[in-house]
């Protein structure tokens, strides 16, 4: 029977922890490496209602997308947000993977399942984030294509049902869909990146009006999907790849994490 050690490994080797951005927190990061494990989570958040969820899998794991611990803690209490959910982890026997941004970068990670949910063909990195463990340059974001291109307003729809987000926000710039930049997550500080790589369009999430004023005077087509919807696509992907490698482990996805905005 496998151990949440061996599985972490296995993540390490899909997407090195060494990729992570300096700011980062990732690996084992609460629990036992020697713990075994039958069943696990897969989310891209560890909530409390996750973590409940796991509870009632009777899972000895969770591997999620974003770090249960992200700043400094000087303390592990009931009473904060974090340190309830630690609490909770330890006390049900349950330890947690997190790999962010390392499995932002890495290949087959978030942004080239973006990608491929899109529609498009990767054809390199938005942004370069360094070097891999060879040496070898690797890059934040994706540059992509389209087989053919599309009206905006297909490629909206296309959006929306390909990653299951309740509505989008966008600036539509007059152009055809064909040429795209993607970026899981957080991405409007990479908005000039897409503009200097040629793209007529750019999908990401979390976008500042200044961004959306910024894509207008560019002529750029920009879309906001929403963080949550941007990276879970990889969560499916991720919990695949893990029930290939260890079959005696039985990898869950969470039926109750979703995406939280609404729209009205």
């Amino acid at each position: 029977m496998a151990n949440v050690g061996q599985i972490f490994e296995y993540l390490n080797e899909l997407a090195p922890v060494g990729l992570k951005m300096d700011f980062d927190n990732v690996g084992l990061l609460v629990g036992n490496a020697e713990a075994k494990v039958e069943k696990c989570l897969v989310a891209l958040d560890i909530t409390d209602e996750v973590i409940e969820e796991a509870v009632r899998l009777d899972a000895q794991l969770i591997v999620s997308h974003h770090p249960i611990i992200f700043g400094a803690i000087k303390s592990v209490t009931a009473d904060d947000l974090v340190g309830r959910k630690i609490i909770s982890l330890i006390r049900n026997d349950i330890s947690a993977v997190c790999m962010h941004t390392n499995l932002d970068i890495a290949e087959g990670g978030v942004n080239d399942v973006l990608m491929s949910a899109l529609k498009a063909k990767t054809l390199g990195y938005l942004e370069a984030c360094g070097v891999d463990a060879t040496g070898t340059p690797v890059g934040c974001g994706r540059i992509g294509e389209l087989e053919t291109s599309m009206r905006f307003e297909d490629f909206l729809t296309l959006c929306k049902t390909a990653l299951n987000a309740n509505g989008l926000r966008y600036h539509y710039a007059g152009k055809p869909v064909k040429k795209l930049a993607v970026m899981g997550g957080a991405g409007g500080s990479s908005l000039t990146d897409a503009v200097a790589a040629g793209c007529d369009t750019y999908v990401t999430s979390d976008i500042k009006y200044n961004s959306f004023l910024d894509a207008k005077e560019l002529g750029i087509n920009l879309i906001d999907a929403d963080h949550f919807c941007t990276e879970n696509v990889v969560v499916p992907v991720l919990a695949d790849k893990l029930a290939g490698r260890f079959e005696d482990v039985s990898f869950a996805l969470s039926s109750v994490h979703m995406q939280t905005a609404q729209f009205f």
